[in-house]
């Protein structure tokens, strides 16, 4: 007889070496932004904080978004963390090659991210000419700063990715593609290894932790729900801007 195969049972303790905020996907959602940061510093004297990626896109005020994350990480890099999100990603895309990425980025939300640096796209405008128009108003430092955004950050056994991973991987072994557009198995199969994995990517109707996997994007930028999670030495707490 051939013994009934046991799917994997996730049971490990949530153990990081120091509590963390994560905030979930922005996207331009700068109010949402500040709120969230503003009770996270009222809450704690020396927060710890990570972002998910997805700053740009959908969100009306992607520009100011991206100036303040800019500034904080720049003179904070061990306490305010940035992580890359598929957006950004598809943003750097089209800064390198306008012609082959700007219908696709344009479909996925980058007409407000040109809005909020008052960059136009009409029929005569070229996307080369697009692109020169937005690196000018982004500036060769952001730029700069989004092309070396790290796809993911660890303390502990928690990891914070923007979209998931492959759950037979070791998370550092991660190709670039699952961590920012996510694995079919991510949310299906648990990992192995003991690490939870923090992310956004995928819209939650609310906060979820299960089976080592913790969701924290509400959709800000259609719901204005923008949701944090401190997350600490046996279990996670969330805030958002709809408590």
């Amino acid at each position: 007889m051939f013994r009934r195969l046991r799917r994997p049972v996730f049971d490990a303790p949530i153990a990081p070496a120091r509590p963390f905020f994560a905030i979930g996907d922005i996207h331009g959602d700068y109010v949402g932004m500040d709120k969230i940061l503003n009770r996270i510093q009222d809450s704690h004297d020396d927060p710890m904080v990570i972002c998910v990626g997805d700053y740009v896109d959908r969100g009306e005020r992607s520009a100011e978004v991206l100036g303040w994350l800019h500034h904080v990480n720049t003179l904070y890099p061990d306490d305010f963390v940035c992580l890359l999100g598929n957006h950004e990603q598809m943003l750097v895309q089209f800064l390198r090659d306008p012609e082959a990425q700007g219908d696709r980025w344009l479909a996925f939300g980058g007409l407000q991210t040109l809005q909020s640096y008052r960059v136009r796209k009409d029929a005569q405008t070229s996307m080369s000419d697009v692109r020169d128009q937005l690196a000018e108003a982004m500036g060769d430092d952001l730029i700069e700063w989004l092309e070396r955004l790290p796809l993911h950050w660890q303390s502990g056994n928690v990891a914070v990715t923007h979209a998931g991973a492959d759950p037979a991987l070791p998370i550092a072994d991660q190709p670039r593609r699952n961590l920012i557009w996510g694995h079919p198995d991510f949310a299906t199969t648990p990992r192995e290894d003991g690490v939870w994995v923090v992310h956004g990517h995928t819209i939650v109707e609310t906060p979820q932790v299960q089976n080592g996997r913790i969701a924290i994007d509400t959709g800000a930028y259609v719901t204005g729900r923008l949701t944090a999670a401190l997350v600490y030495d046996g279990g996670v707490e969330f805030i958002s801007t709809r408590d």
